[in-house]
């Protein structure tokens, strides 16, 4: 058994009936592929996906976080469900039924994941969805447990049979809960921890950066660190006001999914003509994308937008299972017309939050995680989401950009056509979340929003061209 990092266990807390920790994927495949195939497929290479193997074990009372531990009956007949769409079988169909799946929690009594084949798509096209808990996998994980099922050829790879499994070590009730008491009582050491690591980094921590003289604390702390230790001196973030934007706010239980394709080809035009990085122009996109649906809306703000973005917080090689993971937080230069100055103002602003993060990783979340005792953590979260759900937010959206194969893919001999993300919106984060998965000379956006707040998911996929094109065009006349 093994016990949910304090992090994992947030995922869980915060989840209400309408803040969903749910991601995902839609897997686009050309031709058709049967259920049979597929729960062969699974049946084969399931001991190649731990995540898919794990079930919850709470511990009585909430006094620690939960424990995984490995379901020797996996019933694939429940998590590998079939479906279809009706005629004509459209991306507009495709993204609602998506839409509806995604929004659904899953059962906890069982391992926290569900697969959809979905049949009906035009195109002589078959979808693929998969949904996992947050809580089981981050970036990195769910990549790996994407790689377990994919082959670089029609013809499916022989995989090694599943090795004799040892007994799993089993902790009892008792030790679980004598476990949850000895943290509770060094639970005081935890947050001197954190706030001996933590205000170095104040002026990050979104909402937290927001307090008047939290930069300056911040800085002066940072500068005595530096002093004493005689560590590189980091670069000073500026304040961030989050602006109120009609995705601010208490989000409802219905979600819209949308997705688009972009070439890479045209991202790394426009990267090596403009002198920035795939990464720059992917949030450029997303700041041209978001400046265009706010000025339909009449609902641009005068300050730029803040953006959540996901940084990995892995050492190359480290598959431990778990998230990993910190949130860095960062203009978007909405304001600013002119696409040019507005993709350099980008730059600068990935630019400052690359260098912080590269001279000293922020690992706030997994501290501020780790300081609250684990019984109070599920109300200490839904309490902060409900605050959150009141104003304009610590951010206003989340934006990801994740690193994928540059070859072809293959789903049980069905080609990988495309592989769109399928992420989380909540209270605090924002009802809406762009995030890029790219795979074989394509840039594949997933694009899920609250369906109250953003009826229109599909328009933000053709302004997200609109900027592509816009960006290629200054290229081409460099």
């Amino acid at each position: 058994m093994r016990q949910l990092s304090a992090v994992d266990t947030q995922f869980l807390n915060f989840e209400t009936s309408t803040n969903v920790a749910n991601v995902g994927g839609l897997a686009i495949l050309s031709g058709r592929l049967s259920r049979s195939d597929l729960v062969s497929l699974l049946a084969r290479r399931l001991h190649l996906a731990a995540p898919f193997r794990m079930r919850l074990v709470s511990v009585p009372f909430g006094l620690d976080h939960p424990y995984w531990t490995e379901d020797s009956r996996i019933d694939l007949d429940y998590h590998v469900r079939e479906i279809a769409l009706p005629g004509p079988g459209s991306d507009e169909q495709l993204g609602e039924q998506v839409a509806r799946l995604h929004a659904r929690c899953l059962d906890r009594r069982r391992p926290l994941w569900e697969m959809y084949l979905i049949h009906g798509l035009a195109g002589d096209r078959t979808a693929l969805y998969t949904k996992v808990h947050h809580a089981a996998v981050d970036g990195v994980t769910g990549a790996d447990v994407l790689a377990s099922l994919l082959d670089t050829s029609p013809e499916p790879a022989e995989v090694e049979m599943a090795p004799a499994a040892e007994p799993e070590e089993r902790i009892d009730t008792r030790e679980m809960v004598a476990r949850g008491i000895v943290k509770a009582v060094v639970n005081p050491a935890n947050m001197v921890r954190f706030l001996i690591n933590a205000v170095p980094h104040l002026d990050e921590i979104p909402l937290i950066s927001q307090v008047p003289g939290a930069g300056l604390v911040s800085r002066l702390t940072r500068q005595l660190a530096n002093r004493l230790s005689g560590t590189a001196e980091v670069p000073d973030m500026p304040r961030m006001t989050v602006p109120r934007t009609p995705f601010s706010g208490r989000i409802s239980a219905h979600r819209r999914f949308a997705y688009a394709a972009l070439p890479l080809e045209d991202v790394k035009l426009v990267k090596n003509a403009l002198g920035v990085t795939v990464n720059d122009v992917v949030m450029a996109l997303c700041a041209g994308a978001l400046r265009q649906w706010l000025i339909k809306h009449d609902a641009l703000p005068e300050q730029p937008l803040v953006a959540g973005v996901p940084f990995s917080l892995r050492v190359p090689g480290d598959r431990r299972a778990g998230n990993q993971v910190t949130i860095m937080i960062t203009t978007l230069a909405t304001q600013v017309a002119d696409p040019l100055e507005r993709l350099l103002a980008v730059r600068d602003a990935m630019r400052l939050i690359k260098d912080r993060s590269s001279l000293a990783p922020a690992s706030w979340i997994q501290e501020l995680s780790d300081i609250m005792p684990s019984a109070l953590t599920g109300l200490a979260s839904r309490a902060a989401f409900d605050l959150f759900a009141d104003s304009a937010g610590p951010i206003n959206v989340m934006i990801s950009n994740v690193p994928g194969p540059q070859l072809p893919l293959y789903v049980s001999g069905a080609r990988l056509l495309s592989y769109y993300p399928v992420s989380v919106v909540t209270d605090a984060s924002g009802g809406l979340n762009i995030t890029v998965f790219s795979y074989d000379g394509s840039l594949d956006v997933g694009v899920i929003a609250c369906r109250e707040m953003v009826p229109d998911v599909w328009a933000v996929t053709d302004y997200l061209r609109d900027a592509l094109l816009e960006l290629k065009l200054l290229a081409e006349q460099q």
